[in-house]
């Protein structure tokens, strides 16, 4: 089963990030997803597969 990701999307982890947030804005999308954390601006890499099964919920969607 594959994700439905687009840029702009604002996703909570299962794992809090050491500043505190769990959510995160998808600013890439690709063989890797590229995330923003909305606390600290920190921006990480993770791998497709990796994403699916670090994501909890999607806080906000983007409509287009």
């Amino acid at each position: 089963m594959t994700i439905e990701i687009k840029l702009g999307d604002v996703v909570r982890l299962r794992k809090v990030h050491p500043c505190g947030s769990y959510e995160w804005e998808v600013v890439r999308v690709g063989a890797d997803i590229g995330l923003k954390c909305l606390k600290c601006r920190r921006k990480v890499l993770l791998a497709r597969d990796v994403f699916g099964r670090r994501v909890k919920e999607f806080v906000s969607k983007v409509t287009n």
